[in-house]
């Protein structure tokens, strides 16, 4: 999962960013409303920390002009502001959440993951196909009733693949999405994690592969197995 901070204080936003990184989301960082609005326009993020005093551009406008173009990414609103005028103002203007500061970093994340666990196909907190589940939230995986470890970076892509089952999925939207805009990644990268993912989740097993190739398009994890 991809998560985008706009947060014009350095200090907290790599509080944040590390934190985040820490629990196995992909982060980008911008620190004004302007540079905030356009990464958040030109990628696609399951989540957006928007704090509402930005140089440039302030987040209820950077929210509202996301919303005005048919940007639906979840957004949560980070301000020192907590007047009811300014909670209105925020949700109205189209952001899913509000935070007041000063906040402890355990209830962030527990509104992130509440946010995280309503995507636009409404995809529960355990994701299936056939006898795979993956649980978003205790970060558990297991296949025919056993346990299977996975790492950060693995546990990220597995769970991209299995929100968007039955789909083609590219390596460069795989890149984009688990990995920020900094790493120093390649197309081989993705290829090398998803061989360590079917080792794990596949090999073991005497069952068809959950992950398939499509050569030439990228994976597809399917719900059948034809």
């Amino acid at each position: 999962m991809k998560i985008l901070i706009v947060e014009d204080e350095h200090r907290i936003a790599r509080a944040l960013r590390e934190g985040l990184m820490d629990e196995g989301y992909a982060v980008d960082v911008e620190y004004d409303g302007e540079a905030g609005y356009l990464t958040a326009s030109a990628d696609e993020y399951d989540l957006i920390l928007l704090d509402v005093m930005l140089p440039k551009l302030d987040g209820v406008a950077v929210c509202k002009k996301l919303r005005k173009e048919d940007n639906h990414t979840p957004i949560i609103l980070l301000t020192a502001k907590n007047q009811t005028n300014d909670v209105v103002n925020g949700l109205d203007s189209g952001a899913d959440d509000y935070i007041a500061k000063p906040f402890s970093f355990e209830v962030l994340l527990a509104r992130v993951r509440a946010i995280l666990r309503r995507p636009h196909e409404k995809l529960g907190e355990v994701l299936t196909a056939r006898d795979l589940e993956l649980d978003t939230i205790k970060r558990t995986v297991s296949r025919s009733g056993r346990s299977i470890s996975l790492t950060a970076k693995e546990f990220s892509i597995l769970e991209y693949l299995l929100r968007n089952k039955n789909r083609v999925i590219n390596k460069h939207s795989i890149m984009t999405h688990v990995w920020d805009f900094d790493a120093d990644v390649l197309p081989n990268n993705v290829e090398v994690f998803v061989n360590y993912i079917r080792k794990k989740v596949d090999k073991p097993f005497d069952e068809p592969p959950i992950i398939q190739t499509m050569r030439g398009f990228g994976y597809i994890i399917k719900d059948s197995e034809e």
